[in-house]
């Protein structure tokens, strides 16, 4: 089958050449573009990493002063709501005082006029009373 004469030391030789010539040609450039790539995946990724933790952050920062914002604004409103209820309940309070007066003042005015209507009908009435006892009476009285 096989004859192992010089040709198999040569072939050995020949295959050990080969594969130094591929491996300096072939293989070398290739694991080092093959490297390269790879060093170059890695770096983008933990930069890509590092940005996304960095988002993140930003995001959680971000939240953080918005619901900060958002509270300090619903306080803002409610203090808003609170003071517009006490001056709304002021006016009402100084509306119903005026009211009051307003009332007090035309019941004075209606009982003034009361009085002043019944003392004319009294001095009517008197006139009157006068006069019928005189026409009754005679004048006599």
């Amino acid at each position: 089958m096989f004859d192992f004469d010089a040709t198999l030391p040569l072939m050995a030789v020949q295959f050990l050449l080969l594969v130094a010539i591929l491996n300096a040609v072939f293989y070398k450039p290739l694991m080092k573009a093959i490297d390269d790539r790879n060093d170059y995946i890695r770096r983008t990724q933990l930069e890509a990493q590092e940005r996304l933790s960095k988002a993140e952050n930003l995001a959680k920062q971000y939240e953080q002063e918005l619901a900060e914002t958002r509270k300090q604004s619903q306080a803002l409103i409610a203090s808003a709501q609170a003071d517009a209820q006490k001056i709304v309940a002021q006016k009402i309070a100084e509306t119903q005082e005026d009211v009051r007066l307003q009332r007090e003042q035309t019941q004075k005015a209606l009982d003034q006029q009361k009085q002043e209507a019944f003392s004319s009908l009294q001095q009517e009435i008197d006139v009157l009373s006068r006069q019928i006892l005189e026409k009754l009476l005679g004048a006599q009285v």
